[in-house]
């Protein structure tokens, strides 16, 4: 249905970043649209490229802080460009461990868990949540990075079979998405439901999975729509109970100060195929116990030291690239940035420069996305929020309003 709807009633924008500038693609029809797309049609979406898939950029309804407030005091709709890769056949769990740095082992069958892939040099290739369906299914909901060839190039040693199994992922986050789940499911919530579990449910007959788990560090779960489902019933079923919840559909500016608040890093930009595990501070996913993955002899004779900072900006908001600066002296490189509403500043992340030395509080400057330099602080990753009480509805209390930093 969704497909008849883009190509009949309306033009689709579609855009690719290059450096700081969008530029419109030369075929986008030839991208692959979600298929709740047509939920977002009517705001007038600008899309971007992600997978090859179509994530919205844009979308006239609501401003970018108007999306932040609506994730962290209400209920958002955000159409995704994960895709899940299948890996399954005897040998997964084998061929798993031997491409992810993390022991897949260790994860029950009903629970996911985070995974990065190591090139041989150590550099990472792209990272994502992995379902744990069986110990011979798992569905590995990558963010964007080129990866199921990789995939390919190294199964023919191992017994397992590497497939699309065309699956959509939407995520529906907030304080409020518990209660909208809740009633989805006719009043009960799955049995087994704790941060980062999987269930299968049904929502009007039917059967689908769903995750605890998100890209905004609120309150939150994941949808995964199959080629077997009603997509469209279940769709209009979600946006009829979000009507009682004010639910918002949502585009990509809807996470980025939130997850850059909880130091969730965005592959190819947080890091790249340049940087380890350990020089962004994943090292609590690395098993060097477990037997031989791809990378470790190079993890093991890493530097195992964490170059990536927050940073807080003064006033302004900090343009991505080497714009960091002390005494004067560029001293590493802004990897991801924008305007937190809650705490009134500029929020980022970086990377210091491997022989420069900075702590939380340390003062710098930053180039300005208007040309300005402005002060800036360094600070601890995550900025608020230490022990992750949002995520697991530890705490149920949502921001009223601002919390200005006031450093």
């Amino acid at each position: 249905m969704c497909e008849d709807v883009i190509n009949k009633r309306y033009t689709i924008k579609a855009f690719s970043q290059v450096g700081d500038r969008p530029v419109e693609l030369a075929h986008p029809e030839n991208m692959k649209a979600h298929p709740w797309s047509y939920m977002e049609l009517p705001f007038d979406p600008e899309y971007s490229l992600y997978n090859n898939r179509m994530t919205p950029e844009y979308l006239n309804h609501l401003t970018a802080d108007e999306q932040y407030w609506s994730v962290r005091q209400g209920v958002v709709l955000r159409n995704t460009g994960e895709f899940p890769v299948q890996i399954s056949g005897p040998d997964t769990s084998k061929f798993a461990n031997y491409i992810f740095t993390r022991d897949v082992t260790k994860t029950e069958p009903g629970r996911c868990s985070y995974q990065f892939a190591c090139y041989y040099d150590g550099g990472m290739i792209t990272d994502g949540v992995m379902l744990h369906l069986k110990k011979d299914k798992l569905w590995m909901a990558q963010a964007d990075g080129e990866i199921f060839n990789w995939y390919l190039a190294h199964a023919n040693n191992f017994n397992v079979e590497i497939s699309d199994p065309k699956v959509w992922v939407s995520q529906i986050q907030g304080p409020k998405s518990m209660d909208l789940l809740r009633d989805l499911l006719g009043g009960i919530l799955p049995a087994k439901w704790t941060y980062f579990d999987i269930a299968e449910v049904k929502i009007d007959k039917e059967v689908v999975i769903v995750s605890r788990t998100g890209f905004s560090n609120e309150l939150g779960w994941e949808i995964y729509l199959t080629a077997n489902n009603n997509i469209e019933l279940i769709g209009e079923k979600l946006l009829e109970v979000g009507k009682k919840y004010d639910l918002k559909i949502t585009g990509t500016p809807v996470f980025r100060a939130r997850r850059i608040e909880a130091g969730l890093l965005s592959a190819g930009c947080d890091f790249d195929k340049t940087t380890t595990p350990f020089e962004v501070g994943l090292d609590r996913f690395i098993d060097m116990e477990k037997g031989d993955f791809i990378g470790k002899d190079a993890l093991l004779n890493s530097v195992k030291l964490n170059k990536l900072w927050g940073v807080r900006v003064r006033e302004g908001i900090a343009k991505k690239g080497r714009t960091i600066l002390k005494g004067g002296k560029n001293i590493g490189f802004v990897t991801s940035s924008t305007w937190s509403p809650y705490q009134e500043c500029g929020v980022a992340m970086a990377r210091i420069d491997k022989n420069v030395t900075v702590c939380a509080g340390s003062e710098v400057e930053v180039l300005g996305v208007d040309g300005n330099n402005y002060l800036a602080q360094i600070c601890s990753l995550p900025m608020y929020d230490k022990k992750g009480e949002i995520v697991r509805g530890i705490k149920q209390s949502p921001p009223t309003g601002p919390n200005p930093w006031l450093g």
